[in-house]
């Protein structure tokens, strides 16, 4: 339940894997549907299909160009296909002007075709606004191999600052170190980054014995070894932190650190999704609203975001909004069964709340999409009847009925 939630947007890119593949989606799936199957994709690496699915987002509604054709550059580019990867980004940029995203991509593809003044120059202008904290190191390493060691030095520095535990860096720094004759400072970086990829190590070990312990049921003993692994000022070490929590059912050890997570990263849909879902989970559902409402405002077309914020507005009784949002869910994951239960359910309910308002095309409207959601269902058409029979309507009510009696005596719908 505590996967890390994925998500790739002009923004972000982020997540861990699930182990679930996604289904194919039927011939005339919705763009929208798309959209969401291929950002599933790309939580599981599963960069063809992501591939195959932005494509197919694209064709049905070329409008959809910077939501979808940016990810498209990203799954081509974990495919090692830089020429396409290449085209895709272009064209994005010839879209939104100049993006740090893009020039990030530009320039990783830069240092992987060798062409280095290029990918400085891209790395350079992403640089301006980092998009994601190795921009500097990539930067940093692109001066390297150009052989402009002040710049190189200077942007390692600069990415030592900004993520202080990743061993590339010192490592790459004395390299720099090395070949401007400073060798004392080389060995010295060099020794840095063997202890972070150490500490690396030994935080490795920890995890395998946090989750072992609470594998076997040694909740208290398990938490005095995970703890260790707390880290208050690094985001992704809380997330998966709380992650290994969650997926073993301890939502109260889970919040501690994945509420400092949000924290640490409050424009980050990952961290919000895992602290509104945690929440959600200590039936906390008003404190699950804030960070959802807030994630939603800026990237509301996320299938599992939507997913979840309905499901708090359900436990609330917020059964409109509810719907509002649930249905948006379901468009763009019409193969969750989860969201098509809440919204037939909130369908039938809304429905009830309308029939005795008097509002009866309303209550049939909703009937009639509770009707497309679960088409075997008789309930539907059994309501369907009671509302045309009060509104004087007998062919229309005894075909309902018809319909509901043939679907009850043939529950399956088989002949």
């Amino acid at each position: 339940m505590l996967a890390t939630f994925a998500l790739l947007s002009l923004g972000v890119i982020d997540g861990a894997a699930q182990e679930t593949p996604p289904a194919d989606l039927p011939a005339n799936a919705t763009p929208e549907a798309h959209l969401s199957m291929g950002y599933d994709a790309l939580k599981l690496d599963r960069y063809d299909v992501a591939v195959r699915e932005f494509r197919a987002a694209l064709t049905a509604d070329p409008a959809l160009s910077l939501r979808a054709r940016f990810p498209l550059a990203v799954a081509l580019f974990e495919l090692h296909q830089s020429d396409e990867a290449r085209r895709q980004l272009e064209l994005v940029r010839r879209e939104v002007g100049d993006h740090p995203n893009v020039f990030y991509y530009l320039g990783r593809l830069d240092l992987d075709d060798h062409k280095y003044a290029s990918a400085v120059r891209n790395l350079k202008l992403a640089a301006a606004k980092p998009p994601f904290p190795d921009t500097a190191y990539f930067l940093g390493y692109a001066y390297f191999k150009q052989g402009d060691l002040p710049a190189a030095e200077k942007w390692l520095r600069e990415a030592s600052r900004l993520t202080p535990r990743d061993a590339r860096v010192p490592y790459q720094l004395g390299l720099v170190y090395r070949k401007l004759g400073r060798e004392p400072e080389a060995t010295k970086a060099i020794s840095r980054s063997e202890e972070l990829r150490r500490r690396d190590s030994d935080e490795s070990k920890l995890r395998l014995e946090c989750r072992q312990k609470l594998d076997q049921g040694l909740r208290q003993e398990a938490r005095s070894v995970c703890e260790q692994l707390y880290d208050p000022d690094n985001a992704d070490k809380l997330t998966e932190l709380g992650t290994i929590y969650g997926q073993h059912g301890d939502p109260e050890a889970a919040l501690k650190p994945l509420r400092r997570a949000a924290e640490l990263a409050p424009h980050s849909p990952q961290m919000q999704y895992n602290l509104a879902l945690t929440y959600y989970q200590l039936n906390q559902f008003e404190q699950a609203r804030g960070p959802l409402a807030s994630s939603l405002q800026r990237w509301p077309d996320l299938f599992q975001l939507n997913a979840l914020y309905g499901a708090v507005l359900v436990k609330l009784g917020e059964n409109l909004q509810a719907y509002l949002v649930l249905h948006h869910a379901h468009e763009l994951n019409p193969q969750d069964p989860e969201t098509t239960n809440l919204v037939y359910a909130l369908t039938l309910g809304l429905s009830e709340e309308n029939k005795k308002a008097l509002r009866y095309s309303d209550s049939l409207r909703y009937l009639e999409e509770a009707s497309s959601l679960r088409p075997l269902e008789p309930e539907p058409h059994r309501r369907m009847a009671e509302i045309y029979t009060l509104t004087s309507h007998p062919a229309q009510a005894r075909a309902e009925h018809e319909k509901a009696e043939r679907l009850t005596s043939n529950p399956g719908g088989l002949e």
